[in-house]
């Protein structure tokens, strides 16, 4: 394992741990770093719609009435200058705004006289703002423009008055303003109160990450546990997660299934390495036998040495079979086996095969029935289709019934050729239909061997006809035989 590893539920403890300190840093900017900056960005925004509504509703008699409303609803102080005079102001509504006209030379404030200090700040402060007015009003209804706007700043107090000046028509200009209060009191509370959220929130995400990391890792857990005892070799155990999450149900289920299959073919490599080694053991002793009657005993005997030499002969045949068999079978499952297809008459070729099994119709009775309406034609590689039928014959040989009968049927089925090998034996059980194909497979669990073959024969078949993508299959119903098929395409224009 490396270094950097750690397990499932500290890293899924971490993530969730992460996300809730990035959330509380996201509410941190934008709830208080960024709120005054927000704020001004808002108030701006809503001052433009003010601004735009009064260009579009203007007329002069319905002017006072409408700018009392907006004024009233939107909070802010609107000041009408016609021919340089205040023909409007809208104080009476909020007491704060500061209303003048450029020929005005001081503010009503400048009549208050005190001697609090903080008045006089207040005092000296305010005039400063409203000097700033008068010149951005002057430069504005001197300019041409028909709309502009300012952000006025208090040096001494850093607070804030944005105004927009528009011109409604000649000689009639319109100046809209609203404060923009700096919110640090409001920033401060918030800040306050965001420490013992930022805390309460950081224990409740430790506190429901390490819950949620401990459910998801759980299962996982105990899945890797049964998953290291079946590495060992153990295909005893049953992975059974016991979630609530889909993915790992179905990793649960993807396991049980690769058990079983690894499971199956551990005893089939068992069966395997038996077959094999017992296939090769006996033509062996067989060959080392009669190879040393003919030495010591009947090496003068023309006759028996003969005999004992066509054994040796016929067992060399089967042990070369078996190998080139199992050469085969090899090749075909790397994927390093070529197919050379052509156009081929399967009825003959079906009869050719049959010929060869005739010494068993004259010596051991066997009959063999072929039935084909017609010579079919079909596009695939001649000596693997030859290998396939000659398999399934002798499988069917071996297999068959007391009545010694097997029947070929050649015919067309949805525009493919089909061919079907019927023996009348004891039959498969459905459960085990889907097993006859692996390696050495026996219903009985017992090494027999067979008359023709060497128990590879429907391995090959397999691979034969998967690589032509045909459809095959086996059909079986016990006491009543058994019926092996495939089907192959049909002529094509090559």
């Amino acid at each position: 394992m490396s270094a950097k590893s750690c397990s499932l539920k500290r890293k899924v403890w971490t993530y969730l741990t992460l996300f809730s300190c990035i959330i509380l840093i996201c509410l941190w900017l934008f709830q208080v770093v960024f709120l005054n900056s927000y704020y001004t960005w808002y108030k701006q925004r809503d001052l433009e719609k003010v601004v735009d509504q009064i260009a579009k509703s203007y007329h002069p008699d319905t002017l006072e009435t409408m700018l009392d409303t907006i004024s009233y609803e939107q909070g802010v102080c609107i000041e009408i200058i016609t021919d340089g005079e205040t023909s409007y102001g809208s104080d009476r509504f909020n007491k704060g705004c500061m209303l003048l006209s450029p020929k005005k030379e001081k503010p009503v404030l400048d009549q208050v006289e005190t001697e609090d200090k903080k008045l006089e700040d207040l005092k000296e402060s305010k005039k400063e703002t409203v000097n700033d007015m008068i010149a951005f009003q002057d430069k504005f209804m001197n300019s041409k423009k028909k709309r502009d706007h300012i952000i006025l700043t208090n040096p001494r107090f850093h607070n804030q008055m944005l105004i927009y000046g528009l011109k409604l028509d000649k000689d009639v200009y319109a100046f809209i303003s609203a404060s923009l209060q700096p919110l640090d009191a409001t920033t401060k509370i918030l800040t306050s109160q965001f420490i013992f959220v930022s805390i309460g929130v950081l224990i409740f995400s430790f506190v429901i990450g390490y819950i949620i990391s401990k459910k998801i890792s759980k299962p996982v857990t105990q899945l890797n546990d049964e998953a290291t005892k079946m590495a060992k070799g153990n295909y005893d155990v049953h992975f059974d997660s016991n979630s609530d999450i889909k993915e790992i149900d179905e990793l649960a289920q993807t396991l049980n299934q690769a058990k079983d299959e690894l499971a199956n073919t551990e005893e089939l490599r068992r069966e395997l390495l038996a077959n094999v080694s017992h296939d090769l053991k006996t033509p062996l002793t067989m060959i080392k036998a009669y190879a040393e009657m003919v030495r010591d005993l009947t090496y003068q005997d023309d006759k028996k040495r003969t005999e004992h030499l066509n054994v040796i002969i016929e067992e060399s045949d089967r042990l070369n079979e078996l190998v080139n068999d199992i050469l085969e079978l090899s090749k075909m499952q790397s994927n390093l086996t070529e197919l050379h297809q052509e156009n081929f008459n399967i009825t003959e070729l079906v009869h050719t095969i049959v010929s060869r099994f005739q010494i068993l119709t004259e010596v051991e009775g066997y009959q063999f029935i072929v039935t084909s309406k017609k010579d079919y034609v079909v596009y695939a590689d001649i000596k693997k289709i030859e290998q396939v039928i000659y398999n399934l014959v002798g499988n069917a040989i071996n297999y068959t019934g007391t009545d010694k009968k097997i029947k070929i049927t050649i015919k067309e089925v949805n525009d493919r050729i089909r061919v079907e090998i019927k023996d009348t034996g004891n039959g498969i059980k459905e459960e085990e239909l889907h097993k006859i194909w692996d390696k050495y497979y026996k219903s009985n669990k017992k090494h027999k061997r067979n008359a023709y073959g060497t128990g590879l024969g429907l391995s090959i078949v397999k691979q034969i006809l998967e690589y032509h993508h045909a459809l095959y299959g086996v059909q079986s119903k016990v006491g009543k035989g058994t019926t092996f098929y495939f089907e192959l395409e049909k002529k094509k224009d090559v």
